[in-house]
């Protein structure tokens, strides 16, 4: 399950704003606020798991741990354009 801070981390890494998110994950602005409220709103499960694959397919992974959640960025170079090879 993603939570407020993970959404909110993972934007930031991204660079997306809450429009960006929630037009890739398919899902009302609206929606995507309050999921990232602190104040703990409810939110349909099928509107966190939307915007947790969106946030996988580009490229962040969800941690969890027994000491706290987080999020990473995985730098996928491979599919990455070289400048110096742009055909590519």
């Amino acid at each position: 399950m993603i939570t407020a801070r993970q959404s909110r981390a993972a934007r930031a890494l991204l660079g997306w704003t809450q429009e960006t998110l929630a037009d890739r994950a398919q899902v009302a602005l609206t929606a995507l606020k309050r999921l990232e409220s602190e104040s703990g709103l409810d939110v349909y499960e099928t509107t966190r798991d939307q915007v947790r694959r969106a946030l996988e397919a580009a490229g962040i992974v969800l941690l969890s741990t027994d000491k706290g959640q987080g999020v990473l960025l995985v730098d996928d170079r491979e599919n990455k354009p070289n400048p110096s090879n742009p055909a590519r």
